[in-house]
């Protein structure tokens, strides 16, 4: 009997094992533990014997593996299933990020807004491939250093983006050599240094807008929430109108195109296999440090970089971004919460998984596990049916409060509202937290195909144990929403 039943057969469930306990009144509770212990041990032998290669099971006894050993077992099962995910994921060419800019010079046109000036980050590696630390390998500096992007009616009719960049003039050559992706000739504005770089900026400024048909004497500048406030206050100060990121806009970088939506595919589905790989080759004892090195290192054997991994044992994962130090140790019954994430070509993924480890067997009645644990099946149960509602709820069209409401109730009515203490998700990209975010006050945000999300209710027990379930999504046009993680978890043994 499988025992990550769904929420409607929990009462049900829980009727099969009063009843089977007073059919085995006859077995003790020593007897019970006697013969479940030997299952554990004997499964733990099993496992051990068949991952690690060891030829006699003798030196399996005497040599308990090592944290090398684990390594070595995690990388090598990863890369045994032939990393599928990788098939479609590969660098964008420089007519992905043109196309990119001629959208978004359409998007300033619909806003009525002459310019999009961004400094280096995420949304400028968006637009131009280059992040800040590309741009500044030692820490962001006072010296601007600005994409501007301005529609322009082309010889056709047609609006694209025309683009510039304001740079010290000692720069200029070095930005240059950032091998940006532009087809035609980069052009630069540039500052000396006892100059004002933002008059200099408007002094060189096309004074004719298609947004607005005629000459401007104060552009209005949009600027998104990476823009440092004394480059913002720089530009107010020098005669422009600065506002802030909004409106069809925003909408540009929140809507993935097809190849987005493969890289984004790529990094997530690979997440979560390494998970299932490093799973199986885990033993008695290792601490949450150690899990999570070699998880690390299993990535980076399929060419993932990971930028966080958060790995929580029991009550450690009641607090749902940890903050322990690390040191607890893997036992038989321990609740494994795995968060992390990794970047493939610059792109984001962001996967969770709560699981029991591989010589912790799953028994065939619930009657041999105790009430600590039974109640550690039902929260997954409630977690897993609160974001099968929420995928559901992730509908074109939808607000994105519903998302987060459609997940809560199921947690509510479980009784753990309280300890559902986060949103149920946010947008997912370049950037591994973006824009819209799901949350039940998120009321006047409406979700459209081609948005990329996070689905990852949690339930948090304070000194107990925490379980959350994470996978992207993918909006689409009509009906449910497409899982960019290759499968979901189905149970406890199997995330």
């Amino acid at each position: 009997m499988k025992l990550h039943k769904g929420v409607d057969e929990k009462n049900q469930l829980l009727h099969e094992k009063h009843d089977t306990r007073y059919k085995r009144a006859a077995l003790s509770s020593n007897a019970k533990k006697v013969l479940f212990t030997a299952s554990v041990f004997a499964s733990t032998c099993l496992l051990l014997i068949s991952k690690f290669g060891r030829s006699e099971s003798y030196s399996t006894f005497l040599h308990p593996p090592t944290v090398a050993e684990f390594q070595k077992c995690s990388t090598r099962t990863f890369l045994d299933t032939g990393l599928p995910f990788l098939s479609f994921a590969s660098p964008l060419p420089i007519s992905e990020f043109a196309s990119r800019r001629n959208s978004l010079a359409k998007a300033l046109l619909r806003d009525r807004v002459d310019a999009f000036i961004v400094e280096p980050g995420y949304t400028f590696k968006y637009y131009a491939n280059i992040s800040q630390p590309d741009w500044e390998v030692w820490e962001p500096e006072e010296r601007p250093f600005l994409m501007i992007v301005q529609p322009i009616n082309s010889s056709t009719g047609e609006i694209t983006a025309t683009t510039r960049f304001l740079a010290p003039s000692f720069e200029v050559e070095r930005a240059r050599l950032l091998g940006m992706p532009f087809e035609e000739e980069v052009e630069f504005i540039a500052w000396q240094e006892h100059w004002n770089p933002y008059s200099t900026l408007l002094q060189n400024w096309d004074t004719s807008s298609p947004s607005h048909g005629h000459s401007i004497p104060k552009p209005t500048v949009m600027v998104d929430d990476e823009m440092r406030d004394f480059i913002q206050r720089g530009l107010s100060l020098s005669g422009f109108n600065v506002v802030g990121l909004g409106g069809e806009v925003e909408k540009v970088k929140q809507t993935k195109t097809p190849r987005e939506i493969e890289l984004i595919r790529a990094v997530n589905t690979g997440t979560a296999e390494a998970v299932r790989a490093m799973r199986k080759c885990m033993y008695p004892g290792l601490t949450e440090n150690e899990v999570m090195n070699v998880l690390d290192d299993t990535l980076r054997a399929a060419g993932l970089e990971p930028f966080f991994d958060i790995v929580l044992f029991d009550e450690d994962a009641s607090n749902p971004h940890g903050g322990t130090d690390g040191s607890k140790v893997l036992e038989a019954e321990t609740f494994v919460l795995i968060d992390v994430g990794a970047h493939l070509h610059g792109y984001s993924s962001d996967i969770c998984r709560t699981f029991f480890p591989p010589f912790f067997p799953e028994p065939s009645s619930i009657s041999y596990l105790s009430p600590a644990t039974e109640e550690k099946l039902a929260v997954w149960d409630t977690v897993l049916e609160a974001q099968t509602q929420s995928m559901h709820a992730l509908r074109s069209g939808n607000t994105a409060a519903s998302v987060d409401i459609a997940a809560r109730v199921v947690i509510e009515k479980a009784g753990y509202g309280d300890a559902f203490t986060h949103r149920v998700g946010h947008g997912i990209g370049i950037k591994a937290h973006e824009s819209p975010y799901l949350n039940k006050g998120n009321v006047n945000v409406t979700l459209s195909a081609g948005m990329t999300f996070t689905s990852e209710p949690g339930v948090y027990l304070v000194g107990r144990f925490g379980v959350r379930h994470e996978d992207i999504l993918l909006v689409k046009e009509e009906g449910e929403p497409e899982i960019l993680t290759g499968r979901r978890a189905t149970g406890p043994w199997d995330p």
